[in-house]
């Protein structure tokens, strides 16, 4: 791992490699980067960009952006490619998605007209309620591989590219329990020989990307990168990886009311969750083995918080119900309602409901930005493998196997910013604060 003065400079173009380039998420992503390249739009929700980091004492008001405090690649650097299941070009793709209204769309027309999707990698078995046209020829999983990789060494000859980063916005699979095939790099390319029905596509794009020397962010809860086949390859080319399902609507809302829940000791009797969303994302999820995928992500959450082996009298026996349902209205926007039943003192029983009226690719397109220049900044510093410390953009973080999945919003944020001091040769804040008050 390099440090302060060691890291290396984000010179050249940054390449962004995205699977799902017409999805709602990535095209809202991308006319929100040209909005704010045109300075037609402000970077909200983007923590790279407007957020800071406090270093040394508080009386020291020394709390720069973090833009300017670590060295990330600027937004002019970014250039961008990818794949998708159908051909319309991005502007075409963002129209149907229906996020953003016709005059956001139009200032940033001719950049999203000009990005255009390579055929992609799709197997209706992992993905049952979508279909399109727009597909690689090649049968066999090595073939396929060699394909993604034909496309990524054209994208970067034909650009200037000098790195890429790689992101997941496709489609949430089916749910899959790993298997031998993914127990090690030697098994998993046997697979790859093989046609191993067990190897997803998005597998696919994480081994040609690793096996490339290129970083792998995972934003679905797709099994891809969290098996010991993928950790092994990203270490042996020195590339990060991180993942799983980007925290936007309801998960974001669980991450900061139940630390404060255990903060105060309050128990938990149920937390009842339902969703209605009715983009292509909610299309997708209304197959069970595909919900089956985000569910488990979903589900992860409060247990791991919460602590029920730990905190058995408040929250050893709570019931934790999560409902996906799609509901083509809504489109894009979805809601999420939740019923939480507490219990305080003596026993005496509480509610609390919040309805979540978001914009899952409003909330989705900043983690997507920020996601590519801390990965680019990892691999810049040399951090290979799993990146913890991103835990914070993730439902289901991705750890070490012997490790648990850190959850807590406000612990993953300190992790984050802890890192970055790290790196750059500050000290860590603890928030101790004593010493200002006595001499320790």
């Amino acid at each position: 791992m390099k440090r302060k003065g060691e890291i290396a400079k984000a010179r050249g173009k940054l390449g962004v490699l995205m699977p799902g380039l017409g999805g709602a998420v990535s095209t809202t992503f991308l006319a929100g980067v040209e909005a704010i390249r045109q300075g037609s739009a402000l970077p909200i929700g983007s923590l790279t960009q407007l957020g800071t980091v406090r270093l040394g004492k508080r009386f020291e008001y020394r709390i720069p952006r973090i833009m300017d405090f670590v060295p990330l690649a600027q937004l002019d650097d970014l250039v961008f490619g990818g794949w998708d299941l159908f051909p319309d070009d991005c502007y075409r793709a963002a129209l149907q998605a229906d996020v953003l209204k016709s005059e956001h769309l139009e200032a940033v027309r001719s950049f999203l007209e000009g990005l255009k999707p390579w055929p992609a990698v799709f197997n209706p078995g992992f993905v049952k309620n979508l279909e399109g046209p727009h597909l690689k020829p090649q049968a066999n999983h090595l073939e396929l591989v060699e394909a993604i990789r034909a496309d990524i060494d054209t994208f970067k000859r034909e650009n200037g590219v000098s790195r890429c980063i790689m992101i997941w916005c496709g489609s949430t699979e089916v749910y899959l329990q790993p298997s031998e095939v993914h127990g090690s790099l030697s098994n998993f390319e046997l697979g790859l020989k093989n046609n191993d029905p067990s190897i997803s596509p998005s597998m696919l794009y994480s081994y040609a990307a690793l096996s490339s020397g290129i970083p792998y962010i995972n934003s679905a809860p797709n099994l891809t990168v969290d098996i010991p086949a993928m950790v092994e390859l990203a270490e042996k080319h020195q590339a990060p990886i991180a993942g799983k399902d980007l925290k936007t609507g309801q998960t974001l809302m669980k991450t900061i009311l139940a630390p404060g829940l255990k903060a105060r000791m309050l128990g938990l009797t149920g937390w009842y969750s339902t969703n209605i969303l009715g983009n292509r994302d909610g299309m997708v999820l209304d197959d069970q083995a595909s919900f089956k995928s985000k569910e488990e992500s979903k589900l992860s959450v409060l247990e791991t918080i919460l602590q029920p082996e730990v905190y058995s009298e408040l929250y050893g026996d709570f019931h934790h119900k999560v409902v996906i349902s799609y509901y083509p209205p809504r489109g894009d926007n979805k809601e999420g309602w939740d019923c939480i039943d507490i219990f305080g003192w003596l026993g005496y029983p509480m509610q609390i409901k919040v309805d979540f009226l978001c914009r899952d690719s409003i909330l989705a397109a900043p983690l997507v930005l920020d996601l590519v220049l801390f990965m680019d900044l990892a691999q810049r510093a040399e951090m290979t493998g799993i990146q913890e410390w991103l835990s914070f953009y993730f439902k289901n973080p991705q750890c070490a196997a012997e490790l648990y999945a850190e959850h807590d919003l406000f612990i993953q944020l300190m992790k984050l910013k802890n890192t970055l001091r790290y790196l750059m040769g500050e000290d860590q804040i603890t928030h101790l604060g004593l010493d200002y008050y006595y001499a320790l």
